[in-house]
């Protein structure tokens, strides 16, 4: 009986263990990196000067408040709200893929495709579509991916180089826009194109809203946005926003992203030192110059976005491309951006079964958008 209960409370643990690196693989990865270079480049002075502290309040504001909203079924609502208004299965997948895209400009791609996609599977559950389901979920996260691009705070990724590079506001739009009309029009096309227009109906009636809540946290997100665009002190949303949350909405505050919080603590650390490595830095500095768009873009394919972000910054002054290349780089592979993973994640629950020819048609569908947005990247550039 001892040996039972022995055997139940290891199997419990492994379980949990293993949830945890499915959950935080990248962070881990991370973390092995930033220890690998930290024995070639032991701790010194120099590392306090890797980390982006704006970034990483701007990122710890912005996800606290999405968190607190998305508590109280803000984005929820509202977007049901909407959706109620289409009649048939083709406007109503476009609806959904507009309100994830526009969503993720935002209130970022990840929290974006958190707050929609159950959204987008309780229509196609509950009329009785879930063919569509696949398709459904692969526009939401290109939507997710590529919609964020506009907007310094849109994704992690362009949050961090608009701080680096201090890049002007009106700029970092104009770089931006050639792509992200792009991304629209192809995104429309494709739904217009592979979703018919089938009689659809909801019948469940959108929530009451907590409107003095409401309110408040969108006082408290206009601070976070505030913050981004550098006319509110970062240290001033950092005091503010936890204390107001603190007394509003505890579980918020416990239900922020921290893992991505030190996912960007670890790169800032592997990539100072990455930085520091003569070999490193003279051989990541010639391929930037060849082709920063193509380079950039390509890389995300195997380390992901944001670590490509925080990484190739090192090496490279022409943010133009980097910002281009990181975020048209987010679609692509499985593994070209966290949110993807969170996509894949929500269908293999409730698509059981299925995954495999989500993956093929994930993979046709991204290879797509990529090929098309490097390509009028590089005519215009």
């Amino acid at each position: 009986m001892k040996t039972k209960i022995i055997d139940f409370f290891r199997s419990i643990n492994r379980e949990r263990v293993i949830g945890f690196i499915k959950t935080n693989a990248v962070m881990l990865i991370a973390a092995l990196a930033a220890l690998i270079t930290a024995f070639i480049i032991p701790p010194d002075g120099e590392y306090l000067g890797y980390f982006d502290f704006k970034t990483l309040t701007c990122l710890f504001c912005v996800l606290a408040v999405v968190c607190a909203l998305r508590n109280i079924r803000f984005f929820y609502t509202m977007a049901k709200a909407i959706i109620r208004k289409f009649k048939n299965t083709k406007l109503c997948i476009l609806a959904l893929v507009y309100v994830t895209f526009i969503g993720s400009m935002l209130i970022a791609n990840d929290m974006a495709l958190l707050t929609f996609l159950p959204l987008g599977y309780f229509v196609l559950h509950t009329t009785g579509k879930e063919k569509y389901m696949a398709f459904t979920y692969i526009m939401q996260n290109i939507a997710a991916n590529l919609g964020g691009m506009l907007t310094p705070f849109g994704n992690p990724q362009n949050l961090y180089l608009y701080t680096k590079f201090n890049i002007p506001d009106a700029e970092f739009v104009r770089i931006m826009f050639p792509p992200f009309i792009i991304a629209i029009a192809l995104i429309t096309a494709l739904c217009l194109i592979f979703v018919k227009s089938e009689p659809l109906e909801i019948h469940e009636k959108a929530a009451e809203l907590p409107i003095p809540r409401v309110i408040i946290y969108l006082i408290l997100f206009a601070i976070s946005i505030l913050i981004v665009f550098r006319t509110v002190p970062f240290v001033v949303g950092l005091i503010i926003i936890p204390i107001a949350l603190l007394f509003l909405d505890r579980e918020a505050l416990k239900q922020v992203d921290y893992g991505l919080l030190l996912t960007f603590v670890f790169f800032f650390i592997f990539s100072g030192n990455m930085a520091r490595i003569d070999v490193v830095r003279d051989f990541f500095s010639s391929l930037l110059e060849r082709n920063t768009l193509i380079f950039s873009a390509l890389s995300c394919q195997v380390i992901s976005n944001v670590p490509s972000a925080i990484l190739l910054s090192q090496f490279t002054d022409n943010y133009r491309e980097l910002l281009w290349g990181v975020n048209i780089g987010g679609v692509g592979t499985l593994i070209s951006s966290l949110a993807s993973l969170i996509t894949f994640k929500e269908y293999s629950k409730d698509q059981p079964g299925h995954t495999l020819r989500y993956i093929l048609k994930f993979t046709a569908y991204n290879f797509i958008f990529f090929g098309v947005l490097v390509g009028v990247c590089l005519l215009i550039g």
